[in-house]
């Protein structure tokens, strides 16, 4: 019997440029979405949300978290962990952390739709206090604390599972070409607008990044976040010297 060629599996690092690919997708979505006007528009007659919220806290998060999830499954599925008790921490902090990405996002888009309607400058309501409060503070605690969570859950589990084979200069190019557009995000958020907790969840992750880059080599995770924060974090410098 003549033996038929199949398709050769994509290999870890096309799975990867992938899924990274997607958060690309999402990072230029959600910006199209805030920038836009066109998402202004209410979703249903009663005018409990507009587009631009509802897409925020639901489609967007959503895709996004997929796709992380794929990626910490495909790690996983590439190796035998080196510490069981390790992995099962990190499943549980990944865990967590989604449930919080959720609550901030609730939390956040929906107070954010109503502060910028109801809630001018000039109104110090009890209400609108409230209001202003979990849009601008408790919605950013939760979302940076989840963030921080699901990033540093991603950057282990590649220490991990390392990737085992070369990494050639097409895989490090595409990577690269990912991370710029999260390194974007970093500038649009840190460089244009006022500077506050947000800075130092960047600091943060750029410094794990770095350090597991240096303690366990160019792995394709560590060249990605190390790439997007370290540029976010020097474009957003000059951005603010050139300010001056």
């Amino acid at each position: 019997m003549k033996q038929q060629n199949l398709p050769a599996p994509p290999s870890r690092l096309t799975r990867i440029h992938i899924l990274l690919a997607i958060q690309t997708l999402v990072v230029l979505l959600g910006s199209i979405n805030r920038l836009g006007s066109f998402t202004l528009g209410f979703v249903a007659a009663n005018e409990f949300l507009r587009w631009v919220d509802f897409i925020n806290m639901l489609p967007l998060p959503i895709l996004s978290l997929v796709a992380f999830y794929l990626l910490k499954k495909h790690l996983e599925n590439s190796g035998k962990a080196a510490s069981a008790k390790t992995l099962l921490v990190l499943n549980v902090v990944f865990i967590v952390s989604v449930y919080v990405m959720g609550a901030s996002y609730g939390d956040h888009e929906v107070t954010n739709y109503l502060h910028a309607r109801f809630c001018n400058p000039n109104n110090n309501s009890a209400l609108c206090r409230i209001i202003i409060f979990n849009d601008d503070e408790f919605g950013h605690w939760l979302f940076f604390s989840a963030f921080i969570g699901i990033n540093t859950v991603m950057l282990f589990m590649q220490a991990l599972f390392p990737y085992r084979g070369a990494i050639n200069i097409v895989d490090k190019a595409l990577l690269m070409f990912n991370s710029l557009f999260i390194a974007a995000g970093i500038l649009a958020n840190l460089g244009f607008e006022e500077i506050g907790l947000d800075l130092y969840v960047v600091l943060v992750l750029a410094a794990l990044s770095i350090y597991l880059w240096w303690r366990h080599g160019s792995q394709p995770l560590f060249i990605y976040y190390g790439t997007a924060y370290v540029i976010g974090l020097f474009a957003t410098l000059a951005v603010k010297v050139l300010g001056e």
